[in-house]
């Protein structure tokens, strides 16, 4: 059974630190290309942040570059996003997301149709 469950969230005043987990079990992580989405109240669904299955892409969505860093490690099925200099409009549910491997991409996918595996997402508040 195919599992994704973030941890992580929480409150936090504007200019802090969090970083997000999402623990994978189900499938094989190592070739999955893995994603950050974020849905904000009232809001569509945003891609945030995006790794291949080889590391050797990484994408950012432009409100975040140079704030949000995403690793994975295969050995722990693993999947971080470490999010720095938050801000109010950063205020989300955050899901992780994975594609279905071995995956295809050479490239990043920002859609969500491009994934086939979510969480249930974890709170991010953050406050003025």
């Amino acid at each position: 059974q195919v599992q994704l469950v973030e941890s992580g969230g929480g409150l936090v005043e504007a200019g802090g630190s969090l970083r997000l987990s999402c623990a994978a079990s189900g499938f094989t992580f190592s070739k999955s290309t893995l994603a950050w989405f974020r849905q904000a109240p009232g809001k569509e669904r945003e891609f945030v942040t995006g790794i291949t299955w080889i590391g050797a892409d990484v994408y950012y969505a432009d409100s975040v570059k140079g704030r949000f860093a995403i690793t994975r490690d295969n050995a722990k099925n693993t999947v971080y996003l470490d999010m720095n200099n938050l801000k109010p409009e950063d205020t989300a549910v955050y899901y992780c997301a994975a594609d279905r491997p071995p995956s295809h991409v050479s490239t990043v996918p920002t859609t969500a149709t491009a994934y086939d595996y979510w969480g249930q997402g974890t709170q991010v508040t953050v406050s003025s």
